[in-house]
C-alpha cells in the first residue's frame, strides 16, 4: 500500500504538512443522560490522554460507555463534568480535524465512491465560495490519492450498492483521509464485516497510521482487535464507565495474533475484566 505521506505530497494536494496528528486530554469527565425524568449516569471520572501520533484503544464491556466518550472527543456532545481538550484547546463542537469513523460506513447511494470521498472538498468548496481553478484541481488530486491509499482506485465510478462490505468500510476511511486528519476517531469501525474482511481492514488501518502518524482513538469490544492495532489498551469497567486499567503494548508491527506476547497480553486484559477463567 503506497504510504500516506507520500501520496498526498506526491499529488500536491496537501494544504499543510502533517503534524503528527493532535494531543487529546480528558480530564475528569464524568456524564449522564436523562431517562424517563431519572439520571442515568455513562460515564465516571475518566482522565486520560492520547499523545501526539499515539494509537490508543477504549475497551471495555459493549455498553458501557466507550461510544459516549467518543462522541464527547468528536465534539458530538459536550460532557456533564469534567472537560476535553485538543491540543489544549478546549473541545466545543466538531471540527475537521477530528474525523469519525463509525460502524456503519453512511455512504450516499446516490454518489459514487468519488462522490462520498469528496464530500469534505465540497464542503471546503462551499464554505470558501471556490469556484474552479487550483483549489479544485487540488482537492480532485487529493481525492484520488485517498482512493490510492485505500486500494479503491478502479472503483471511483462505482456506486455504493456495487460494494462489498469492507470496500465500503474503506470508502469511510478515504473519506475520513481525505480531510488530513489530526485525529482519526473510529466507532467499532469493522463491527459488521466478516472475519477475514475484518482481519484485512484491520492490517489496512495500522498501515495507514504507521505511515502518517495522525492520532487514533478506537472504541471496540474486541480484545484481540485492541491488541493487534493499539499502542495503548484503555480498559473500561460496566457502566458507568471508569478506567479501570491501562495496558501497553509495545509489540512489533505487523503484529500476529499467535504471538506470545500478545497471548499473555490478552490474559492479562481478560484478567481485567474479570473473564480470566
Amino acid at each position: 500500500m503506497v504510504a500516506v505521506a507520500e501520496a498526498l505530497n506526491r499529488s500536491a494536494a496537501v494544504a499543510a504538512p502533517l503534524s503528527g496528528g493532535a494531543r487529546i486530554d480528558v480530564r475528569h469527565v464524568s456524564h449522564q443522560f436523562a431517562l424517563r425524568g431519572a439520571a442515568l449516569p455513562v460515564l465516571h471520572d475518566v482522565s486520560f490522554t492520547v499523545e501526539p501520533g499515539e494509537f490508543v484503544a477504549l475497551l471495555g464491556p459493549s455498553g458501557c460507555g466507550k461510544s459516549t466518550l467518543l462522541r464527547l472527543v468528536a465534539g458530538l456532545d459536550t460532557p456533564t463534568q469534567g472537560s476535553v481538550q485538543a491540543d489544549g484547546a478546549a473541545i466545543t463542537g466538531p471540527d475537521p480535524s477530528r474525523v469519525v469513523v463509525f460502524q456503519d460506513p453512511t455512504l450516499y447511494p446516490w454518489r459514487t465512491v468519488r462522490g462520498n470521498v469528496g464530500i469534505g472538498p465540497q464542503a471546503q468548496r462551499a464554505r470558501f465560495a471556490w469556484r474552479g481553478g487550483a483549489q479544485e484541481e487540488q482537492a480532485q488530486r487529493r481525492i484520488d490519492a485517498a482512493l490510492e491509499l485505500v486500494g479503491l482506485s478502479d472503483f471511483a465510478e462505482a456506486f455504493p450498492h456495487q460494494l462489498s462490505g469492507g470496500m465500503a468500510q474503506r470508502v469511510a476511511l478515504a473519506r475520513a483521509l481525505v480531510n488530513d486528519p489530526a485525529l482519526l476517531v473510529l466507532d467499532e469501525p469493522f463491527g459488521k464485516l466478516d472475519s477475514l474482511t475484518r482481519i484485512r481492514m484491520q492490517g489496512e488501518l495500522a498501515r495507514l497510521w504507521q505511515d502518517a502518524r495522525f492520532s487514533v482513538l478506537l472504541v471496540t469490544h474486541d480484545v484481540e482487535e485492541a491488541l493487534l492495532l493499539a499502542a495503548r489498551v484503555i480498559v473500561f469497567s460496566e457502566r458507568p464507565a471508569r478506567v479501570i486499567a491501562e495496558v501497553r503494548n509495545d509489540a512489533p508491527y505487523p503484529r500476529h495474533r499467535d504471538d506470545p506476547k500478545l497471548v499473555a497480553l490478552r490474559r492479562e486484559v481478560l484478567a481485567q475484566l474479570g473473564l480470566d477463567t
